[in-house]
């Protein structure tokens, strides 16, 4: 009789992940156990201290790649081959970890809404009723979007690190059941909020069968779900190669609805309109990060091979993103459905990035990749975007948030300091010198450059010009039109709101100036496992 092989986990490198999903868990039980007085403080100490600890290991984790050495470690695919813990994957949690802090502070802001967190006190009351107004005349608060949003971590934090395709779809869920509701709690405009939930879930779910789909096909193909061996079958090109592409294009879909990529964009701006401010921003930022490494790790070391055959559709994606985000959001007069449609041509430009790939014996340690290159952008773009929604929840009326650009005329009259930090974000995002928008941007653009990618590369700056266009727009609504009224009303946040503003702004004026430490770093381990 053959004895049994128990499971060898390297429980230290995984570790981040398991402290997320055990806080999660730990959430959960407070709910259900601790008074409700007590909930509150207890859900945002744990969310806080189970994401500075996983942080801590996870900086443990990038150092032994040597980061700061010639001789760099690629990594170790570990959990029996399900996880890879490489530089991208490493530098992915990092990322994930740092925005999900600076996310559960935007959640766990009071003053804005007279003492109450900004999630409906009851989310099973319709809106409308007496159970809704009695909540709110009570103050009830819902606290479970503290474990909500420590669950949907983890799965960004499993997504990116993901050496096969199951674990990558159990990832995906994770990820996106705790959006779904978190979209559907804003504690005003109950209606929209709902409305925005149940779009995402539909069309989320389109997509997850999509996904599913395609993995059947992949596995038809190679007989497995391992990234190496899908690898292996690819390269050696012995099977059904109908069955390889009909799966490759099918698991696009699902990854490309996850980072708003074009024609999978039409949930984006009802989304970001409808979902509480706090989670517009964490969804704005940390998703993309998980679902770009993700994409990355799937393309380049299952489909590497056949790049000839894949990267003509991210061509054409990558395009339409760009012309559909920059053009569309022209039109716009919602603050946040306009940041919507920026963020679909941002991840056009990424795109663009991706498209830099590139084989191992062409790249010198060190030197600037597709791989690099895209981490560098969603670093840039994550901290501006999540300052940039934080500055949105300040700006208010008598319904809660002003998000008519009409309600912005005279900000800078108004509140000079939040409208110069949301103007100087804007810039950033449009790509102007001496802010990290700029350099990301030249970041990716050298990257598809170095591998004749120029007709996309085009494409992009134009449509930068464009996308120019309508945040120079907002920007002289502020500074340059009178208000209307009263003028736009300004709520000074408390200190966790400012704190997210403050580092976003800082963040994105020190990786302006001085990036290079960060590029150089990412050029180093930016090398998937193979």
């Amino acid at each position: 009789m053959n004895g049994f092989d128990a499971p060898k986990i390297e429980y230290f490198t995984v570790s981040p992940i398991l402290i997320v999903l055990g806080v999660a868990v730990l959430g959960v039980l407070i709910e259900a156990f601790a008074p409700r007085k007590l909930r509150y403080p207890l859900q945002v100490v744990t969310a806080l201290a189970g994401l500075v600890g996983a942080f801590a290991t996870s900086v443990v984790v990038f150092g032994r790649l040597n980061p700061f050495s010639g001789d760099v470690k690629v990594g170790t695919v570990v959990a029996e081959g399900a996880l890879a813990a490489d530089g991208p994957a490493v530098f992915c949690w990092l990322l994930v970890l740092v925005l999900g802090a600076l996310s559960v502070l935007l959640f766990a802001e009071r003053r804005l809404e007279s003492g109450v967190v900004g999630f409906a006190g009851q989310a099973a009351a319709l809106p409308g009723t007496e159970a809704e107004r009695e909540a709110a005349t009570s103050g009830l608060e819902h606290t479970e979007v503290f474990p909500l949003i420590m669950f949907a971590i983890a799965g960004m934090l499993l997504f990116p690190a993901s050496n096969d395709l199951l674990t990558m779809f159990v990832a995906l869920e994770v990820l996106s059941l705790p959006l779904y509701l978190l979209c559907g709690l804003a504690r005003r405009r109950r209606l929209l909020s709902q409305e925005a939930a149940l779009k995402y879930f539909l069309l989320g779910a389109f997509s997850s069968g999509f996904f599913v789909y395609g993995i059947a096909l992949v596995y038809g193909y190679a007989g497995s779900m391992g990234f190496a061996q899908i690898a292996a079958a690819v390269q050696a090109d012995g099977g059904e190669r109908g069955l390889l592409l009909a799966g490759i294009a099918l698991i696009s879909v699902g990854l490309l609805f996850k980072v708003g990529a074009a024609p999978f964009h039409t949930w984006t701006p009802d989304v970001y309109q409808g979902a509480p401010t706090a989670v517009t921003a964490f969804m704005a930022a940390a998703t993309k990060v998980a679902a770009f490494g993700a994409l990355l790790r799937l393309f380049y070391v299952a489909f590497g091979a056949n790049r000839t055959d894949w990267t003509p559709m991210i061509w054409a994606v990558a395009i339409l993103t760009m012309v559909v985000g920059s053009v569309l959001a022209i039109s716009q007069t919602d603050i946040k459905r306009m940041l919507a449609y920026s963020s679909i041509a941002h991840a056009g430009f990424i795109l663009t990035g991706f498209l830099g790939i590139r084989s191992l014996d062409e790249v010198a340690t060190g030197s600037l990749t597709g791989v690099s290159a895209v981490l560098f952008y969603l670093t840039t773009y994550g901290f501006t975007t999540l300052a940039a929604f934080a500055i949105v929840t300040l700006v208010r009326d008598g319904g809660g948030e002003a998000t008519h650009l009409a309600r912005w005329q005279g900000l800078g009259k108004e509140s000079p300091l939040v409208a110069g930090a949301f103007a100087f974000l804007l810039l950033a995002m449009a790509g102007i010198p001496l802010t990290s928008g700029f350099t990301g941007k030249w970041a990716v653009f050298a990257a598809a450059l170095q591998v004749g990618a120029w007709p996309v590369v085009v494409v992009a700056v134009l449509m930068s010009a464009v996308a120019a266009y309508f945040y120079v727009r907002v920007i002289v609504l502020m500074f340059f039109s009178e208000p209307i009224g009263d003028g736009p009303s300004v709520t000074t946040p408390s200190v966790m709101t400012s704190v997210v503003i403050g580092f976003g702004t800082l963040a994105t004026l020190v990786l302006g100036i001085v990036p290079g430490a960060l590029i150089d770093v990412l050029g180093r381990v930016g090398v998937f496992i193979r």
